[in-house]
Formats: C-alpha cells, structure tokens, sequence
C-alpha cells in the first residue's frame, strides 16, 4: 500500500531461515568436533579386592611394564625375563610384540611410592602405541 508520498508500510515479520541455516552449521561443527576433544586416558581401576585376570586367548602371557619408586622401567614380554628399558623405548617394544602377536595383554605395575603422573604418562604412551587397553597390577588385601 502506497500512500500519496510513496512510502511503505512497515513490515512486522522478521526473516528466521538465515538463523536456522547459522544454527544447523553450528550444530553440525560441535558434532563433528566433540569427540575431538576426548584427550583422556581410559583406565578401569581395580578395586581392592578384584578376581584374577584372565590369559589372553592362545595363552600368550601379558606384556608387563614395571616401574620402580626409584625411576627404573622394567618391561617383561615373554612372562620370565624383566629386562631394564628406557621410557622413551616402551612404546616401540610394545609395538613391535602387538605386531606380532596381536591381542597380548598390557598391564602396569607400579610401585605404590610412584608418581601418579608417571603412571598416568605410560598408559597414555601406551595408548599412543596402538594398546586398546590397559590393566593395572595390584596385591590382594589380605598379603
């Protein structure tokens, strides 16, 4: 409607659609970027009192990293020998048992004066060398 100066009338509808498209994109960028940000190491702590684990099927025994309150890594993959490795060499040892034999357990054992953090940086480098899980060693209560 015109009137005799050629105005407009004023429209009182407001255009959604370009803010449903801002928001589906939105939508979708989260999607895509929320299972990015997951940087924490999966660990399934033991409790107190826990069953035995159980040898992996074909009856290889697990790959034991051990680390001692004095800062010594040990790693045992044939289920005798602990042989004395540097920390920066665990991944590549386990890689390499994994390669060969797919499957095998990982487990830690830790002594109970190590820093919670230098346990924390080995499972994440073993996470980090293919291993999809990774068990923590303990005692029984009773001994």
């Amino acid at each position: 409607m015109r009137g005799k100066h050629g105005r407009r009338k004023p429209m009182a509808e407001i255009n959604v659609v370009p803010y449903i498209d801002v928001t589906l994109v939105l939508l979708i960028i989260f999607m895509i970027t929320t299972p990015m940000l997951q940087t924490g190491v999966e660990v399934d702590l033991p409790k107190a009192e826990s069953k035995t684990v159980e040898p992996a099927p074909g009856g290889e025994p697990p790959i034991v990293v051990s680390i001692k309150e004095q800062g010594e890594y040990y790693i045992n993959t044939d289920g005798q020998t602990d042989d004395r490795i540097d920390p920066e060499s665990i991944n590549d040892r386990v890689a390499q048992v994994l390669s060969t034999k797919p499957g095998t357990q990982v487990l830690i054992s830790a002594d109970k004066g190590v820093d919670y953090g230098t346990v924390v940086t080995v499972m994440a480098a073993l996470k980090n060398a293919g291993v999809p899980t990774v068990g923590l060693m303990t005692k029984p209560e009773d001994q």
